[in-house]
């Protein structure tokens, strides 16, 4: 069996899985915030992953759009479909104006571009009137999709974002294997040689950052839509820092390794609380209860040990475990 196979079987399980775990017990709510994360890794994978250019602003169009697509239901009374291409958009504008300036920098100064423009606009949602400031865009509502379909019912909600989740993964997984994608990849592995062959990088580079961009919008304003808020927190460089943990964990440059990579963070930042009181109740040792306020410690062990054991990231690890395997059946 070859691995389109079992990436196909892989992610054919996946789907299976996420169709039936409301019914399973699972709560819609939460498994749709694990999804906009999910999506929110994925673009950023494709910006790091396949064109080789790391953004610590990537938080700048998840709140952004966030806040874009909230105030244009809340305020203005938009449909659900035209908020979240409101947001999209917003999402991709800004994508544009970072990624122009970024292209023109390499390493750590096009880095450092991102997290300034970022932060600009971080600055700019905590003084802004609409959007709330530090207590964010409250009560969001969900309305009718299409103006026929009402989205006040979590089970319909999470049908809804796992159709716009899958298409939004269908379109990255497009783009990788398009022609379009393969350059991308030639882009990271010798940008000098690339432009040899006549191909304009900084367009290359600029659409990837505009795409990758938009596609975190959408995963912002679809948080939005499921959560009903936009805060601070999520246009805040921790934001940031988070997808980056997602994707290395989960392992960059792999289709699979972000979705990996955003269910262990996010579920370790809403188990962590229970996992100590559970060891509290167990050793009697009142500091596991306070585990829960040090989230942000265990999750930063967890990502050394993670890039110590698998400096691949878990998905890499993995697929390049397969490869080897297959290599060593066929020897």
């Amino acid at each position: 069996m070859n691995s389109k196979n079992l990436s196909a079987i892989g992610y054919g399980l996946l789907f299976i899985g996420l169709l039936v775990a409301p019914l399973l017990g699972a709560y819609p709510v939460f498994v749709m915030k694990l999804m906009c994360f999910a999506l929110f890794a994925c673009a950023f994978n494709l910006l790091l992953g396949y064109t080789g250019m790391l953004s610590f602003g990537h938080a700048a169009f998840l709140g952004g759009a966030a806040y874009v697509a909230g105030h244009s239901m809340k305020v203005w009374g938009f449909s659900p479909e035209v908020s979240l291409l409101l947001g999209t958009l917003s999402g991709g504008l800004l994508g544009l104006v970072v990624g122009f300036f970024a292209i023109r920098r390499q390493g750590i100064y096009s880095t450092m571009i991102t997290l300034a423009l970022a932060q600009m606009l971080f600055f700019v949602a905590l003084q802004a009137p609409f959007t709330g400031g530090e207590d964010g865009l409250q009560g969001v509502p969900r309305g009718k999709l299409f103006g026929l379909i009402s989205l006040k019912d979590d089970l319909v909600m999470y049908y809804v974002a796992l159709v716009i989740v899958v298409a939004a993964f269908l379109l990255i997984m497009r783009t990788i294997h398009s022609p379009y994608g393969q350059v991308l990849k030639a882009i990271k592995e010798n940008e000098s040689r690339a432009i040899s062959l006549g191909y304009d990088t900084n367009r290359f580079k600029l659409l990837a950052f505009v795409l990758s961009a938009a596609l975190a919008g959408l995963a912002g304003s679809l948080k939005t839509l499921v959560m009903g808020f936009a805060t601070l927190s999520d246009v805040h460089w921790t934001a940031s820092g988070h997808v980056v943990l997602m994707t290395l964990v989960g392992g960059l440059g792999t289709l699979s390794g972000p979705i990996v990579g955003a269910a262990v963070v996010v579920l370790l930042e809403n188990k962590i609380g229970e996992f100590g009181h559970l060891l509290a109740s167990l050793t009697s040792v009142e500091w596991f209860n306070t585990l829960g306020e040090s989230v942000t410690m265990v999750t930063g062990l967890i990502f050394v040990i993670c890039v110590l054991a698998f400096r691949r990231g878990i998905m890499g690890e993995i697929i390049a475990w397969l490869a080897r395997w297959r290599a060593g059946g066929k020897a």
